[in-house]
């Protein structure tokens, strides 16, 4: 794909995306984006054949955002149990920060679940992965204590996940993106369990 064929793509992503998020998916049309990207319909049908194909594009973009996020996390040069405390703190704070950017989306969000489900089980995959790879560094690290790494990494990744609606509300309803005691209940319940330590 040349450069500029990659940049008009993108383009007209950003363009949906800003429109999808103040005037919403349902009252955005192929024609105001186009309008708006300064781009002929013509070229906007070349990219993208319906507003669908054009809102899951732009579903898949800002899971790259996320993503880049939580990979950079990843790869810090951290013991396992400090960077998987930092890789779930990014995870709730760009989650915020994704949902707060996108406006309208948001209610979009609730209403639409089985569709942003669907664009993020690749997302899913490769989340999965890291949390993996975090909980193997763990093990060769001495710091976890992990018979069965692969279930262990799905709960805590289902834990995550069952985080995100609660938080995405809060935001909503005009919490901050970066207020971090969801983050902390979250961490603390995996790091110190429910049972009072003992002096």
């Amino acid at each position: 794909m040349s450069e500029v064929v990659v940049k008009t793509r993108e383009r007209l992503i950003e363009v949906a995306r800003q429109l999808f998020a103040r005037i919403g998916v349902d009252d955005t049309t192929m024609n105001d984006i186009a309008q708006a990207s300064e781009k002929g319909r013509r070229t906007l049908y070349t990219y993208f054949k319906s507003k669908t194909e054009i809102y899951n594009a732009v579903l898949q973009s800002e899971l790259k955002i996320l993503y880049d996020s939580l990979e950079a996390a990843a790869k810090k040069d951290l013991p396992a149990d400090e960077k998987m405390v930092q890789y779930i703190r990014i995870r709730m704070e760009s989650t915020g920060k994704v949902v707060f950017r996108n406006g309208t989306l948001r209610a979009n969000f609730f209403r639409d679940m089985r569709r942003v489900e669907s664009a993020r089980k690749a997302f899913d995959k490769r989340d999965l992965k890291v949390i993996l790879g975090i909980l193997q560094e763990g093990i060769e690290q001495d710091i976890f204590e992990i018979s069965d790494p692969v279930r262990t990494a799905v709960i805590l990744q289902s834990v995550m996940k069952g985080m995100e609606i609660p938080y995405i509300r809060g935001i909503i309803n005009g919490f901050s993106p970066s207020d971090s005691s969801q983050a902390d209940s979250v961490i603390g319940l995996l790091f110190n369990g429910l049972r009072k330590h003992k002096n």
